[in-house]
């Protein structure tokens, strides 16, 4: 995205917001939060890191020690992950007495994998040719880190908000969202909000849900030189794949929201990880496939659910041996339900105006395939909520992940702009009101 140089319709304020943003800073506390391995279960030194500078900047500043013990017992709660222990932050600027906005990231990142495949140290910053390289640059310290930069950028021009802006920075969102719901139960809602997702600068009000799956086809073992005395379970999931693959066609034909059409396979049902067999030589005992089944907004997850059974009990009606041995289907780890915001909300306007006026072109509106914590502050915090930030997520979750340096700092100014837009300015002569931390 390239901003335009004369920042188009803004206000005097707007325009010192957005003039305050300071690219050395930002880069600076993505350095070093890049730095620490945060990944499951080892994300409380980076969300101390996050807090130490929301303090710094003058937000009030909520951590707080997750309740794991407690989550757990929560509908909602989802991780596929032994979560044992993990901080909250949260930071808060602003009078309160308007709309609140939040700025949503997640600081964990998934592992690097073999550190040979990549070629600058992933948890290290590297800038090569207006590129960031390093594990989370894109999912998505980077685009933390701008929330947190357009916090600043608000305090350092002086702008007083009538509302109030949260940044909150969560952890677990790889693993099923515990740390943004989390934060719901603290009482960390509002009126709209920004999850700072690598959307390349689209606005989306949709995303799509995932619910993982474990599906286990029975066979029966024997000696590998006696083959015909065993059942394979392998030649038994050929007609399964091939029925779930038709089942994939007719969920994906006449997509009905507008925000997914034009995507060649919004709703993908990916079978991942298939593990057969005990022995070379012997007939495997059993064939289990653990995938990814993709829901559309507004779509009952246990109506899809049935729907993949079905299919599996259609596919294995028609041999004698799985009619007499029925494959079974488990839903396991994590279960990302959808979920979808008005077009016509105040968050999508302020943020599509914002966007305009410093881009000086009209954003486009979509939908996102993957799953993401939009779905828990729609669902659970009953928050109008969009995706919108910099970065392709192909490039994430894969060596050399990187992200244009630039559009790390675009971002920062549109955020501060969208939250003057969304939670005004404080009246001429109304006192400021200092703000205390919560730890």
């Amino acid at each position: 995205m390239k901003l335009a140089a004369s920042g188009g319709a803004l206000t005097p304020e707007e325009r010192r917001a957005a003039e305050a943003v300071d690219a050395e800073r930002l880069f600076a506390l993505l350095a070093d939060v890049i730095a620490i391995e945060s990944v499951a279960n080892r994300e409380t030194p980076a969300q101390q890191r996050v807090a130490k500078e929301m303090r710094a900047i003058g937000l009030e500043t909520d951590v707080w020690e997750i309740d794991f013990e407690r989550l757990r017992r929560h509908p909602a709660y989802t991780a596929d992950v032994d979560r044992r222990d993990g901080l909250g932050v949260v930071g808060t600027m602003g009078r309160g007495e308007g709309r609140t906005l939040i700025l949503n990231g997640h600081i964990d990142v998934v592992p690097a994998g073999e550190v040979a495949r990549w070629t600058h140290p992933p948890f290290e910053l590297t800038q090569r040719g207006g590129r960031l390289f390093g594990r989370g640059v894109v999912d998505m310290k980077g685009q933390l880190c701008s929330a947190v930069e357009a916090a600043r950028a608000l305090r350092e021009a002086g702008v007083e908000l009538a509302g109030a802006l949260q940044v909150q920075s969560v952890i677990g969102e790889e693993d099923g969202g515990s740390g943004m719901l989390a934060t719901i139960e603290r009482g960390h809602t509002g009126d709209g909000a920004i999850v700072v997702e690598p959307t390349e600068f689209v606005i989306a009000p949709a995303q799509a849900g995932a619910l993982s799956f474990r599906l286990t086809v029975p066979g029966l073992a024997a000696h590998g030189a006696l083959r015909e005395e065993g059942v394979d379970p392998v030649e038994k999931f050929i007609p399964i794949f091939q029925r779930l693959r038709t089942l994939e066609a007719e969920r994906n034909r006449d997509v009905a929201d507008v925000l997914f059409r034009g995507e060649a396979l919004p709703f993908a049902l990916t079978m991942g990880r298939l593990r057969a067999g005990i022995w070379p030589s012997t007939v495997a005992e059993s064939l289990v496939v653990e995938g990814r089944y993709g829901v559309a907004p507004g779509e009952e997850l246990a109506g899809a659910r049935r729907a993949l059974e079905g299919a599996v009990a259609e596919a294995a009606s028609g041999d004698a041996w799985l009619r007499d041995h029925p494959p079974t289907v488990e839903w396991t780890g994590a279960q990302f339900a959808a979920a979808r915001t008005d077009e016509s909300d105040p968050v999508v306007s302020a943020l599509a105006g914002a966007v305009q006026s410093l881009g000086g072109t009209e954003p486009r509106v979509g939908g996102v395939r993957y799953g993401a914590d939009m779905r828990l502050l729609v669902n659970q915090g009953q928050v109008p909520t969009v995706l919108f930030g910099p970065g392709d997520v192909r490039r994430s979750h894969r060596p050399d992940e990187s992200i244009h340096a630039e559009d790390l700092v675009d971002t920062a100014r549109i955020l501060a702009v969208t939250a003057i837009r969304f939670c005004g300015l404080l009246a001429s002569g109304s006192p400021a009101r200092e703000l205390p931390d919560r730890v």
